[in-house]
């Protein structure tokens, strides 16, 4: 008879029910009962990831127009902030690799995770772009026109050409075929990975940021109006890298 630290082992590395795990269902002993919960509740976990996987990939294939259609996800990260760019991603698979299960939603995973994926992400996409839209455009465009046009310099970057685009939430102004998809992050496996590239990237952005004006705590709050974010604004007035179109920074400088 396996020790249940045996036991706990060998489950640690079974990824499906088989013969042994069903007469593990049958032993007696309480620790060994814990650790079959607990290996059942992982698999069913796995199980979720995996389907909502397939689903994000099915709904990005339902969008060809004919099976060699590449598809791009586009999406972008930080639009609410009063300080830093706006940063903005376009992704395109063609292959799906295990790795690449768990990609959501960039608002939904860890720093850490995004991190991870973010590397997995390049490593097995199709191609993959990044566009860093100023603060001077931001002011000047108006937020949505910026990452509008951030979006077509993400898309025009792209080293091949998509035959459809899956945008989040917004239209952009090309002939290519495209689709506004509301929370297309949470829907599409490509726009998740856009997702997750623009918000790694705009994220290490506003740490080089917080080492250049660290009374602002921007490796923290990203630039959003926290409460420690307002404070620093009133003592210590707008940085350069504050956008003057966005109150209160508006009011401030007028």
């Amino acid at each position: 008879m396996l020790t249940i630290k045996a036991i706990s082992e060998q489950l640690s590395s079974t990824t499906e029910p088989n013969e042994w795990t069903n007469e593990l269902m049958n032993d007696q002993r309480s620790g060994v009962q814990k650790l079959v919960t607990s290996w059942l509740k992982r698999l069913e976990a796995q199980n979720k990831i995996k389907l909502e996987h397939e689903e994000k990939i099915q709904f990005d294939n339902s969008h060809k127009q004919t099976t060699s259609d590449l598809v791009a996800g586009i999406d972008e990260a930080g639009r609410g902030p009063l300080a830093g760019p706006v940063v903005t991603a376009a992704v395109i698979f063609k292959d799906y690799p295990n790795e690449l299960f768990g990609i959501n939603d960039s608002k939904q995973l860890s720093r850490s995770k995004r991190q991870h994926f973010a590397e997995i992400i390049k490593k097995h996409a199709y191609c993959y772009s990044i566009h860093i839209q100023a603060v001077d455009q931001i002011d000047t465009l108006n937020i949505y026109e910026a990452t509008r046009l951030s979006m077509m310099r993400a898309v025009d970057s792209l080293s091949i050409e998509p035959q459809v685009l899956l945008v989040d939430a917004m239209k952009l102004p090309t002939s290519t075929t495209q689709h506004s998809i509301i929370k297309g992050d949470a829907k599409s496996l490509a726009i998740a990975a856009a997702s997750i590239l623009a918000k790694t990237t705009r994220d290490e952005l506003m740490d080089e940021f917080d080492k250049m004006y660290p009374e602002y705590h921007f490796a923290k709050n990203a630039g959003y109006g926290t409460a420690l974010h307002i404070e620093a604004l009133n003592k210590f007035g707008p940085t350069p890298i504050h956008r003057r179109s966005f109150e209160p920074i508006k009011s401030m400088i007028s």
